[in-house]
């Protein structure tokens, strides 16, 4: 399962400023119960060799280990009021056959949380061969974030800085395919009925 699992932080593509695994989470029987071990790994990230070392030590049928990385992706930062690339944060989870009766089942072995949905779908579906109408803006960023990408050559931008994002994704889960010996995985978000659909969309706009 480890040795799955390692090769799956291998495969990560690290953001230029955090270059590794930023910290390490085991836990045993269920969520509720404190961490056999905790460490925040942020000033000196580890390897995926190296993390997976300290985490054999508590390899048992029901703990779970959970790894926190950064990947370099495309933001709007409106302090900025232009586009950013930079670290967001990844989740990644490796679930024991008998950790919190079974949950592998479904959500897997191997299981990742790529972040805010919004940096591959974009927001309200402004984008797509059907971008639907902005709903009523819920704050102030929102407000001007609409009025912004009411401009055709800003919505254009905001089109290509997501399809970057959904590549580096595609680009990410073929080299897991490589690595790892799946037998199925599935992409999915709360927000969107069929997330991978969705990105399908975006990517087929030109």
């Amino acid at each position: 399962m480890l040795d799955q699992f390692e090769e799956l932080l291998r495969s990560v593509p690290y953001s230029e400023q955090f270059p590794g695994v930023t910290n390490l989470v085991v836990r045993a029987v269920e969520p509720s119960e404190p961490p056999l071990l905790e460490a925040d790994l942020h000033a000196n990230p580890l390897s995926a060799e190296e993390w997976t070392a300290i985490a054999r030590e508590y390899l048992h049928a029901d703990c779970a280990f959970e790894g926190q990385a950064y990947w370099d992706l495309w933001v709007y930062d409106s302090a900025q009021n232009g586009w950013q690339r930079g670290p967001q944060k990844l989740e990644i989870f490796c679930h024991g056959e008998e950790y919190d009766g079974g949950v592998w089942a479904e959500a897997g072995h191997l299981h990742a949380d790529l972040g805010f949905e919004h940096l591959f779908t974009g927001h309200a579906r402004m984008l797509g061969p059907n971008p639907s109408p902005s709903p009523a803006p819920q704050d102030g960023f929102e407000a001007s974030f609409q009025a912004l990408m009411a401009e055709p050559a800003n919505l254009r931008e905001y089109h290509g800085k997501t399809r970057e994002n959904i590549q580096k994704l595609m680009d990410w889960l073929r080299k897991i395919e490589k690595a790892i010996p799946i037998e199925n995985y599935r992409l999915w978000s709360e927000g969107e009925e069929n997330f991978e659909a969705r990105l399908d969309e975006i990517l087929a706009v030109r």
